[in-house]
């Protein structure tokens, strides 16, 4: 299913061979990016996968997992020299739509406690903080915190 955004903006269905691309975003912007193989396995499992693609060139993800009353956005990333132009909004944004199209009541998201953009995103777009996962996710010197985040549909 293809969702034009705008003239040069198109969020798509993630493909195997889009993921040599994303392993590139992923590096770029996390310290401890997925593998390949992540990014298959969530293909291959069905999960709800999108890329979006700006100007011809693929500049973010988005993978969602869905119950039947809850979504959690897995990952969400757009290339670091694309930030900051409203394109991981727009793909969260197409994640939140369809998650509601498919019945959930709830979003749900994970964000480290570092990810003050991420962050100051999420709230701006409704998610609410309503737990803290200590020492979830690897960090320089150890473990980080995660926020958990929902957004009510």
């Amino acid at each position: 299913m293809n969702a034009a955004l705008g003239s040069a903006v198109t969020i798509r269905a993630m493909m195997l061979p889009d993921i040599d691309r994303i392993i590139l975003i992923e590096r770029e912007i996390f310290l401890f990016p997925w593998s390949p193989g992540n990014f298959a396995d969530s293909i291959k499992s069905g999960y709800y996968c999108r890329v979006l693609v700006q100007e011809k060139v693929l500049a973010g993800y988005g993978i969602m997992m869905l119950s039947p009353e809850e979504a959690h956005v897995l990952t969400l990333g757009v290339a670091s020299d694309r930030q900051g132009r409203g394109l991981g909004k727009c793909m969260l944004q197409h994640l939140i739509d369809y998650a509601r199209t498919q019945g959930a009541k709830s979003v749900f998201l994970d964000v480290r406690d570092s990810n003050h953009g991420a962050a100051q995103l999420y709230q701006r777009m409704g998610f609410q903080q309503i737990a803290i996962r200590k020492d979830y996710y690897p960090a320089m010197c150890g473990r980080e915190n995660a926020r958990v985040m929902q957004l009510p549909l």
